[in-house]
């Protein structure tokens, strides 16, 4: 992140602002009559562009207005008979315009400006005004500069005299600047100097150019041709850094000095200028400078070092900074020093400049001016621009020195007057006006003001009064208490209060009261004091890749009474969000960012009191542009020179270089890498393979990632070669038993290095010393026949091709077929047989029987069954193999499962081959302790009860006789409880002491070896335990509650059916009696009538009719509600033992509407 600039912006301007509010003296207001005040003039030494028109500033208040006049060259400027030359209205600003034919030099000169009313006479500083001037370079043949190489050079620059001097610099005819280092350098006067010249310097030529800052041109002096004469040939070619003069003998010499010359010179600076020394030294090698101060150290915060130690700079010379500098020349040869003697004079500066004086009649009063200089300044008064001594008497005025005093002072003594310090180096000139007034005091500010500050800086209470006599000035807080002053409070002359940490409980209304003996005035300000506005999160500095998504951070706290803006500006320029850009109150989001997001970003919070800005770079990373314009030079016989011009790094620097090529005889249009190189090369020689036509393209690599490959270079052909390459993994192998198959890796296509690509093999039987056998073949094998079994060879091989032959290989060994052992191991027997291990023994194979390479041993076993009853096993072959040429072998079986009974028998075998079986050998393992239980479960089925169930072990190695439960509580491991159970016993029930006991378990099961495995579980926690929930709910009050209503309203509804079936209204028991029966009516067994509507006739949905056509009754019935089979209903409802024939359908409808059949009113009908 970047400096918190705004803060530190502010900071400065209320330090500068309360430096000049502590020295501004009272002013009078405007309104009053007053002598005038200079209050604008021009600098005292002003240089003009001769292209303008030349404006000489001198401005001034005062009442009455005042009028202007000058002096030029200490004589009085008459404006009106100079038509070039106006005064500004209301102002004595001098505007001089030229018409042609005028010189702007006519009017060069001594300028004072006089400004005058009723009450005084003020002066402005005297302006020497002169014109810029850029003379041209005369002009002049130069020369070519004949010089020794080793030797030292001053390439003299002489600019024309300017007005200001010129600016200096040196180029080539190119407009290409003259590159200064160590040896080559540009001294303070503009010349060149060398310390040493190699042969290079004279490649270039060298023109001193001068650049005029007022007319803002350039101009060049004829260029310096150098001859470097040399003893021996000069090639550039030799050049490097590291030997500069390419292995020729140059004479060697101790440093001179070339600037300045001799031991010792002497400087003189004055106060508050720039000081610079310098020392150019001569040798070879190239001196190295440094500088002393003799006597006392170099003030590090003052003095910097420039021109590769050749220049000491210090800005704002002080009286300290005056002494002897000593700067010392070394190389390996010697040493040489020149002693810099510096004075530091001064021009006259101010240590009490007098200030302007305001009394009440009969007030005595002083006006001081008091400065110094080196050497020490001369003091003299004026009064109205006239001498004090030849003004006229005034007895209430005395003059000691640099001090007027003034005493008893009257109305119409008022005057300006002015103090004049000068010494050989410059002179001050200060007015101080003396007014005599009688006035009250008078508030000059707004009334009752409200200040808003930061908490905790300093804060300043203006309040602007007058009076005279000069009023005393009291600050109250909140009209209560003595005035304010001392501790956190301080008071300033002009009236102003400082608060030196403003805090909260510092607001409130602050009340200035100016007193005088002629009345009183106050005025009133409130302060309200609100936390700072700061960004807590500031944004960081950033690289990321294009494409990538950036957030920015900008978090901000601030007082919530008062309201803040965040502007986002890049590159100090206002940022444009768009679309694409995305700010919130906390970060501005840059998605898929490009080259036009990199810049600075800057995150600036405003309120209307305070503001804080941070800022971070944003660097945007992308892979590198490829190389371009890749050239072949250095043509050899296996090498090439490749060179390129590396593409834009895209800011994310090239790490290395890929070179990749394609060759179109063996693998055309396939490209290959080559080779990397480091980043900083692009200059690298390519080693070759013969007899390929190559071309080649180069990749660049940053932390990115990869640029595209560059465009290819030329064909490039090398010519053909015998191979160099011995083809690999040469081997020899017996296929078949008579039969040996020679075999290799056909060489690469690269390192054929010419056509027509054959191989030569030779081969004998190794130790026979037979002559060498060998074939010709194109093919990367070859087959040997009628060879005896598994015989060694000697084998060799040489690639060839049409321009000669290759290395021969290393002679290696190779074997013929092998064929089945013809031996088999005998007498295989077991003993030492435990749970686990058995040791076994057999008689071995004589090794000429293996009729091979003799690999192992090769026991095949195999578990048959196992003695445990009703337990199936696999019977699955395993081996195990056994190297061994010992006359007594052995070995030892591991891992086998105990209480089993197992078979094995042995083959010897060779790589291709196993013997017949030996014997087979059956045996019986001991007996032991079993796996762990296949599983081992717990749950809770209750508050207080545990459930434990497991199953007998997978592989019970041994008849089970039971098993252990070890348990205890969690974390404590003191109180360890066990249970035994029989081998049939697969559960176990604990109860729990409470609800949240939880117990570790370790389950094991017993045989007569021992203890086997252990099973280790926790119990559950109860919080995690659904169904206890479930069973627990079922004891809640309002569960019980809530199915005791859910019952009560199933029975309301039950008793509702029941009526709405039995009732359908009132009707006459027996109106309808000797009617004849509905059709649909059907008659019971018993002649009773089953009573319903036609619609109870309808078949439900869905439900089958009978094979007569008649719906199936239901059978819920009535009489289902009834407290008999026979029981009947009245007309009312009411029970009557007897059933009545129906009613019409029209009218039991009637019936029905005419009275509510609610539920209410059919629970009454039932009582």
């Amino acid at each position: 992140m970047l400096g918190q600039g705004g803060r530190v912006a502010l900071t400065v301007m209320a330090s500068v602002l309360l430096l000049w509010r502590e020295a501004a003296s009272i002013e009078v207001p405007l309104d009053l009559k007053q002598p005038p005040t200079i209050t604008k003039q021009s600098v005292k030494d002003y240089i003009v562009d001769p292209r303008d028109n030349i404006i000489i500033e001198c401005e001034a208040k005062g009442n009455p207005v005042p009028t202007f006049s000058w002096r030029r060259n200490g004589k009085f400027f008459n404006i009106g008979k100079n038509p070039m030359v106006t005064m500004r209205k209301r102002s004595g600003t001098l505007e001089i315009g030229f018409r042609s034919g005028e010189r702007p030099e006519d009017y060069e000169g001594e300028y004072q400006c006089f400004a005058s009313n009723d009450f005084g006479v003020a002066l402005s500083n005297k302006i020497l005004l002169r014109v810029s001037k850029a003379p041209l370079w005369p002009k002049e043949v130069l020369d070519p500069v004949s010089v020794t190489e080793g030797s030292s050079l001053v390439l003299p620059c002489n600019p024309p005299p300017g007005l200001p001097p010129p600016l200096t610099f040196w180029m080539n005819s190119f407009m290409i600047p003259i590159r200064q280092d160590s040896r080559v350098s540009m001294g303070l006067n503009g010349d060149l100097y060398f310390s040493n010249v190699l042969a290079q310097d004279a490649e270039t030529d060298y023109s001193c150019n001068a650049r005029f800052p007022f007319t803002h041109t350039i101009q060049q002096k004829n260029p310096f041709t150098l001859k470097v004469h040399t003893k021996e040939p000069y090639n550039e070619t030799s050049y490097n850094a590291s030997d500069p003069y390419g292995g020729r003998k140059v004479a060697e010499t101790t440093p001179t000095f070339l600037s300045p010359t001799g031991r010792e010179s002497s400087k003189m600076v004055l106060r508050d200028e720039k000081l610079q020394l310098e020392c150019i030294a001569a040798g070879l090698p190239t001196p190295t400078i440094k500088w002393f101060k003799r006597g006392a150290e170099l003030p590090a915060r003052k003095v910097k070092l420039e021109n590769h130690n050749k220049t000491l700079k210090i800005i704002g010379v002080s009286e300290e900074d005056a002494g002897e500098y000593v700067c010392l020349a070394n190389n390996h040869l010697g040493s040489i020093h020149h002693s810099i003697f510096v004075q530091v004079k001064a021009a006259p500066y101010w240590l009490d400049k007098p200030s302007n004086l305001v009394l009440a009649p009969d007030e005595n009063g002083r006006l001081v001016c008091r400065a110094t200089g080196n050497p020490k300044p001369n003091i003299q008064w004026l009064i109205n621009g006239q001498p004090l001594e030849t003004a006229p008497p005034y007895p209430n005025r005395e003059v000691l020195g640099d001090t007027i005093i003034f005493r008893s002072v009257q109305i119409g003594s008022s005057a300006v007057y002015q103090c004049n310090a000068s010494n050989q180096h410059g002179y001050l000139l200060a007015n101080a006006f003396v007014s005599v007034l009688d006035m009250p005091p008078r508030m000059l500010g707004p009334k009752n003001l409200l200040i808003k500050v930061i908490e905790n800086n300093r804060t300043l209470l203006d309040c602007p009064f007058f009076g005279s006599p000069i009023p005393v000035l009291r600050w109250f807080k909140n009209g209560q208490g003595s005035g304010l002053d001392g501790g956190q409070y301080r008071l300033y002359i002009n009236g102003t209060l400082e608060i030196k940490r403003a805090r909260a409980e510092d607001e409130g209304t602050y009340t200035c009261v100016a007193n005088s003996i002629l009345g009183t005035a106050e005025n009133q300000v409130r302060l309200e004091v609100k936390e700072p506005t700061r960004i807590v999160r500031a944004p960081e500095h950033q690289s990321a890749v294009r494409g990538s998504t950036v957030r920015l951070d900008c978090k901000v706290t601030s007082d919530p009474s008062l309201p803040i803006t965040v502007v986002w500006t890049k590159d100090e320029k206002p940022l444009n969000l768009g679309w694409r850009l995305k700010k919130d109150d906390e970060s501005l989001t840059i998605p898929n960012v490009n080259e036009g997001d990199e810049g600075k970003y800057t995150c600036a919070v405003n309120s209307e009191i305070d503001q804080d800005s941070a800022s971070a770079r944003l660097t945007v990373l992308d892979r590198p542009d490829p190389p371009v314009d890749l050239d072949l030079s250095d043509p050899a016989a296996r090498s090439v020179r490749l060179t390129w011009i590396p593409g834009d790094d895209h800011r994310s620097p090239i790490t290395e270089f890929l070179v990749q090529f394609e060759e179109n005889r063996w693998d055309p249009g396939r490209w290959q890498n080559m080779s990397t190189y480091p980043g900083d090369l692009n200059s690298v020689i390519l080693q070759l393979k013969p007899y390929v036509n190559y071309q080649f393209r180069v990749i660049a690599i940053n932390s990115v990632g990869q640029s595209e490959p560059s465009r290819s270079s030329r064909r490039y052909k090398t010519s053909g070669a015998a191979p160099d390459a011995i083809p690999r993994d040469l081997r020899g192998w017996g296929s078949k038993k008579d039969n040996m198959e020679i075999a290799w890796e056909s060489l690469p296509d690269l390192d054929r290095n010419g056509p027509n690509l054959h191989y030569s093999v030779w081969w004998r039987r190794k130790d026979s010393g037979e002559e060498w056998n060998n074939v010709t073949t194109f093919q990367p094998i070859h087959v040997v026949h009628n060879t005896e079994t598994y015989v060694p060879y000697e084998i060799k091989i040489q690639a060839m091709n049409d321009f000669g032959s290759g290395p021969e290989s290393n002679m290696v060994i190779g074997y013929s077929g092998e064929d089945k052992p013809s031996e088999t191991p005998t007498d295989l027997r077991v003993s030492q047989v435990k749970d686990k291990t058995a040791s076994i023994y057999w008689k071995p194979v004589d090794l000429s029987s293996v009729h091979g390479e003799f690999k192992e041993y090769r026991l095949y076993y195999w578990r048959e069954s196992s003695q445990v009853p009703g337990l199936v096993v696999s019977k699955k072959k395993m081996t195990k193999g056994f190297y061994t040429t010992v006359a007594e072998p052995s070995g030892m079986l591991s891992d086998l499962v105990p209480f089993s009974r197992y078979k094995m028998f042995m083959v010897v075998a060779n790589n291709r081959f196993e013997s017949q079986p030996s014997n087979e050998v059956e045996f019986t393992t001991m007996e032991g302790v079993p796996d762990a239980p296949k599983f081992f479960r717990i749950n809770r089925r209750g508050l207080d009860t545990i459930y434990l169930e497991w199953d007998k072990p997978l592989e019970p190695n041994g008849i089970l006789i039971g098993y252990r439960l070890k348990y205890q509580t969690v974390n404590d491991s003191s109180q360890q409880k066990l249970e035994t159970f029989l081998p049939n016993v697969t559960q176990f029930t604990l109860r729990l002491p409470s609800r949240s006991t939880r117990y570790k378990f370790s389950l094991s099961a017993l045989t007569q070896m021992g203890t086997g495995e252990e099973y280790a579980e926790e119990s559950p926690h109860f919080a995690n335990e659904a169904y206890i929930d479930q069973v627990d709910i079922a004891t809640q009050g309002w569960f019980i509650g809530l199915m005791c209503a859910i019952a009560l309203i199933i029975l309301i509804l039950l008793i509702v059916c029941f009526i709405k079936r039995s009732r359908g209204g009132k009707y006459p028991v027996r109106d309808k009696k000797d009617l004849p029966l509905d059709p649909v009516d059907q008659k019971d067994q018993d002649g009773s009538f089953d009573y319903h509507s036609d619609e109870d006739n309808k078949p439900l949905q869905g439900s089958q009719t009978s094979l007569d056509g008649n719906v199936k009754e239901s059978d819920d019935s009535l009489v289902d509600y009834g407290e008999g089979g026979d029981g009947q209903f009245n007309e009312d409802g009411s029970f009557i033992g007897q059933y009545t024939v129906k009613k019409d359908k029209d009218e039991t409808e009637g019936n029905e509407s005419s009275e509510a059949t609610s539920p209410v009113n059919a629970i009454y009908s039932l009582a």
